[in-house]
């Protein structure tokens, strides 16, 4: 290879070092220029315009005054709803007032029905005993009314039997004067047949 003009042999290491060097800088200037454009493409790419900066302002404005507005609407609904928390909260202590109220009530009314209970399974148990009771000294009171009634038939028939005996009685009495009688008046009849047969 030829050496350039102006250079001496003896100093070509030094040289080679110096273009290297140079080199390097004129690579790193192109990489620069290189990484300058792609920043002016971004930028006339994100290029924006007067007109369309003040749109976008006048946007972010509204978007501001309306995120303000949104804001203190939001304070005043959070406001509300403390406000509704706080008589939620007033109402359920009252609602748990009540509640154990109602809990005492309905646990001494239960009490009350059972102990109503127990009395009326009492009475009802007493009134079936009573029942019972009754039943039986009907039943006994039939018994004794059917024995009455047998009674009174025997001795309805043992009248009637008596009636029938005194009847022959009577009738057997009659009969035995009857025969007294004309017994006692025979004799009388012979004798004053013979009284007059004397004369």
């Amino acid at each position: 290879m030829a050496t350039p003009l102006g250079w001496s042999q003896g100093g070509s290491g030094s040289v080679c070092l110096a273009f290297d060097q140079l080199r390097d800088v004129i690579e790193s200037q192109e990489e620069l220029i290189h990484q300058l454009r792609n920043v002016m493409v971004l930028q006339d790419e994100n290029f924006v315009s007067k007109e369309e900066f003040q749109e976008v302002e006048k946007k972010l404005v509204e978007e501001k005054t309306a995120h303000a507005k949104t804001k203190a609407l939001l304070a005043k609904e959070e406001e509300k709803l403390q406000f509704a928390l706080g008589e939620v909260e007033v109402l359920a202590k009252q609602l748990e007032k009540e509640k154990l109220a109602f809990e005492k009530a309905l646990s001494s009314v239960k009490s009350k029905v059972l102990q109503e209970s127990s009395k009326k399974d009492q009475l009802i148990n007493k009134c079936n005993e009573i029942e019972s009771h009754i039943i039986k000294q009907e039943d006994m009171l039939n018994g004794k009314a059917n024995e009455i009634k047998e009674l009174q038939q025997v001795i309805s028939q043992q009248k009637q039997i008596f009636r029938n005996h005194m009847s022959d009685f009577r009738i057997q009495k009659q009969q035995e004067k009857y025969m007294a009688h004309a017994l006692d008046r025979k004799p009388r009849k012979s004798s004053g047949s013979q009284h007059l047969r004397e004369k």
